[in-house]
């Protein structure tokens, strides 16, 4: 008899992961029920789907703006995709305004991606915590130095963000999920932040 997971099953797996429902269930079914096989597959897949979707070109999208109350803090974003279909859709719209909200409400954000960071700034924060790890021993030096890295990349790259709707999700995870659903190559462009006061 082949396996059947329960919809608790299904949904816990999709708030693990960010995939599809019908992906979900039919990796627990592969995996015979196993949550980490099928996270493993669904991770797999996903990556596939997604450089596969990351090649192509977009040309179509939307460009968010968002005034934070007070009018103290705002935020443009432009938000591209493939099709005008996708881009008039109520998911991708309200994908482009939760970018906004995200990119708004963590005031640390300078970066889309990791791969933004140049490379100077990435070494020069290296040596900061590696500075910081001198009094550890000497074996975990860089292991400490490398974590404190990734955690700034958390607050500077807004991929790297948790997602501010669901901190068990990262902004990247929301972002491949959307390509997924869409069948479509989901790409923040840029973004520019402003704040009353600020540089």
């Amino acid at each position: 008899m082949s396996y059947k997971p329960t919809a608790a099953e299904v949904k816990a797996l999709r708030e693990q992961t960010g995939a599809g429902m019908l992906d979900v269930r039919d990796a627990l079914v592969t995996c015979h029920g196993d949550h980490e096989a099928a996270k493993k597959m669904l991770r797999e897949s996903g990556q596939a789907k997604a450089a596969k979707l990351a090649g192509r070109e977009t040309t179509e999208g939307k460009v968010g703006a968002y005034i934070h109350t007070g009018g103290q803090k705002g935020v443009l974003v432009e938000v591209r995709c493939n099709t005008d279909f996708v881009a008039n859709s109520d998911a991708f719209n309200e994908f482009v305004k939760d970018i906004c909200l995200q990119i708004v409400s963590s005031d640390g954000t300078r970066w889309i991606s990791v791969d933004d960071v140049p490379d100077d700034t990435r070494l020069a924060e290296l040596d900061v915590f590696r500075a910081q790890a001198a009094d550890k021993p000497e074996a975990v030096r860089e292991r400490i130095a490398e974590g404190r890295l990734r955690k700034w990349y958390e607050e500077v790259c807004l991929l790297e963000q948790p997602y501010f709707r669901d901190e068990k999700l990262t902004v990247e995870q929301v972002r491949a999920g959307l390509a997924h659903e869409t069948g479509e190559n989901i790409e923040v462009k840029r973004f520019a932040s402003y704040q009353v006061g600020g540089v």
